[in-house]
């Protein structure tokens, strides 16, 4: 990594990297968004190349991958005919891209897999467990997913209070619950 990065932002493309590659994705794709991420302007292939020390070929595949999972931007300036990268600046944008990208990537296959399987007849006891097991997970994901779509469609003052209530939300069902109990109670 260049000497030109500071030590703030080499420490957070680093760490980014290291995190990326525990997330799924390429460390030198992680390290490539992150610089891009903290970049107070646009930058362009070469100059993340160069600030990373990385070949211009693996920054174009990686940017190429940050571009599929919508984390980048393209952008052009006149009278420039290269290409500039930027990343959205608001954390909750990255966040529900991320997770939009990952339900698209992996939820959605792991579904209609879970779908197809419980269509099928058993045919042994054997068979009929396992698509009990399968249900209970299918269950769950759909669930999950149908909560998921709720808080995408939250904006993102109100997606911060109800992450900042924490479990003030389990007490407010057990409220809710003992009020259903209570003769009169609002249920």
């Amino acid at each position: 990594m260049s000497s030109s990065l500071s030590p703030l932002v080499r420490s957070f493309v680093s760490h980014f990297g290291e995190m990326g590659s525990r997330w799924g994705i390429n460390r030198t794709v992680g390290q490539i968004y992150a610089l891009i991420y903290v970049s107070a302007r646009p930058l362009n292939a070469d100059e993340v190349a160069e600030q990373l020390e990385f070949s211009r070929s693996n920054v174009s595949m990686g940017l190429k991958e940050l571009q599929a999972w919508r984390l980048v931007r393209l952008r052009h300036f006149s009278g420039d005919r290269r290409e500039y990268f930027e990343a959205p600046s608001d954390a909750w944008e990255v966040f529900r891209t991320l997770a939009e990208e990952r339900r698209r990537r992996e939820i959605e296959p792991t579904l209609t897999m879970l779908r197809n399987a419980l269509l099928e007849e058993p045919t042994t006891p054997e068979d009929r467990f396992a698509q009990q097991r399968m249900r209970s997970m299918h269950d769950l994901i759909e669930l999950m997913t149908s909560w998921f779509d709720d808080v995408q469609r939250l904006d993102a003052a109100t997606l911060a209070q109800l992450m900042k209530m924490g479990s003030k939300v389990q007490r407010l069902l057990e409220l809710k619950d003992k009020l259903k109990a209570v003769p009169g109670g609002r249920g």
